[in-house]
């Protein structure tokens, strides 16, 4: 059968969408790159706040009309909708054929069989299924850069995330699987990879001998020392300094430092279950990564509009940004739901207040990252090239710029690449590079982008 799959939501989900079509092309199904020339069509959903569920319906709708117009004699709806919204989804999608939750995507073929009967839901305990392995099968990535998920689910119980819910405690994958899907994907030439789970730096706390992030990461940028290691999502109370000086030590582990602090005030932050620490402990925080780390490059996420956030609750976050400058900072309106914990505080800010409050900490991000990008306008640094413009530009991305959150760096193919190249080459073949780092110095800055030529 020919299948096309609409992947959504955060690369954790995108894993999983490649896992499902691995497990499909190993049984002969093939998969296209157009829904109207598909069979059968798989939908993979998020829902972890209403924009995203929105998209999430929305892209059900446009694939259900295309299949209502075309060859496609299934409609499959796997991910965190299902397992979120339940039997209510199927009432209010009957357009749907089957829906699986975030521990069904193993059985996706039986999905696709037609066996099931219309509109059937499968949600079986997310805790039940099995971990990814090493042995998973997976979708190779067309890009560069892989994505090794080291765990599943969170024991935090944050009020206002719905993620223990959708994907059940934590599960750590074990240290010695790990390293060797890292060195297999090194081995298949992947220039980047990137360690993620839900909280990565909480990796471990589950399993005999508590191995963490740390271990992982060392073991990593020995394994694969031609590869940049990155990490991502780790919490503000477990940043120690042994991870630092890991990230210090090793020069293939990205300096770049994603953590999200969701909010400074001391009061917000108990209401969100995140009360461990305080401003101080925060801009301390960073403070000390940054004397470490040198380089480092610092992002983070806050949200506005959280149930009992006054007008000074929130000028205290927007000094915080002020103080910290992060390199790359995103800004989301709480977002409100019966099935959350933090629906029943008291409370509840304004929906047209909460998305002022995010705009105005947006439009100061701009202006940090600004400055802080106008900074790099001379330097030299390494390019990972992703892509080929085919008009004289390449799309790549330095160290400190994640994939897909962050901005990108332009290469205008105007000079020979320098001598950190394999051998001379002229601009005409320059996209011969795609998946390869070259030196880039950094000509012009926009808020988010990088514009530069080879060195």
């Amino acid at each position: 059968m020919k299948i096309y799959l609409y992947n959504l939501g955060c690369v954790r989900n995108i894993v999983d969408g490649e896992a499902m079509q691995g497990l499909l092309e190993k049984t002969g199904h093939t998969f296209v790159e157009d829904a109207r020339d598909a069979g059968a069509i798989i939908v993979n959903t998020c829902s972890f706040i209403e924009p995203a569920a929105e998209e999430s319906v929305d892209a059900i709708l446009e694939m259900a009309r295309l299949k209502s117009e075309g060859s496609c004699g299934r409609l499959i709806v796997t991910g965190c909708m299902p397992e979120r919204y339940r039997e209510n989804l199927a009432e209010a999608l009957p357009e749907v054929d089957a829906f699986l939750g975030t521990g069904a995507y193993d059985r996706v073929a039986h999905a696709l069989s037609g066996e099931m009967e219309k509109g059937a839901c499968l949600l079986p305990d997310p805790a039940d299924i099995p971990l990814h392995t090493r042995g998973t099968p997976r979708a190779r990535s067309p890009h560069p850069v892989a994505y090794v998920k080291i765990m599943e689910g969170c024991n935090r119980r944050c009020t206002y995330c719905i993620i223990p819910q959708l994907r059940g405690g934590l599960r750590s994958r074990l240290p010695e699987d790990i390293g060797r899907e890292i060195r297999d994907m090194a081995g298949q030439g992947f220039s980047e990879i990137v360690i993620i789970g839900q909280d990565t730096t909480s990796y471990g706390d589950d399993l005999d001998g508590r191995p963490e992030l740390t271990d992982i990461l060392a073991m990593a940028a020995k394994s694969a020392p031609d590869t940049w290691i990155r990490f991502l999502y780790g919490h503000p109370d477990r940043i120690d300094n042994r991870l630092l000086e890991t990230v210090r030590d090793h020069p293939n582990i990205c300096p770049y430092f994603d953590i999200p602090v969701q909010h400074v005030s001391q009061t917000v932050l108990k209401r969100m279950g995140r009360g461990g620490h305080d401003r101080r402990f925060l801009e301390d925080l960073f403070s000390r990564i940054r004397s470490t780390v040198p380089d480092a490059a610092l992002r983070t996420t806050v949200m506005t509009g959280f149930p009992g956030e006054t007008d000074a609750d929130f000028d205290e976050l927007a000094e915080f940004v002020k103080t910290v400058r992060f390199d790359h900072l995103g800004a989301f309106v709480y977002s409100d739901a019966d099935d959350l914990a933090s629906h029943r505080l008291a409370g509840h800010v304004p929906a047209e207040v909460a998305k002022d409050r995010m705009e105005r900490l947006m439009t100061l991000q701009a202006e940090i990252s600004l400055e802080n990008n106008e900074a790099r306008v001379g330097q030299t640094v390494p390019v990972l090239l992703e892509e080929n413009q085919h008009d004289g530009t390449l799309i790549g991305r330095t160290m400190f710029q994640a994939p897909e959150v962050d901005g990108i760096t332009v290469v205008y193919a105007s000079s020979r690449p320098g001598p950190n190249t394999a051998e001379e080459t002229s601009p005409a073949d320059i996209g011969d590079f795609i998946g390869k780092r070259i030196h880039v110095t950094i000509t012009q800055a926009t808020e988010y982008d990088l514009e530069g030529v080879p060195a």
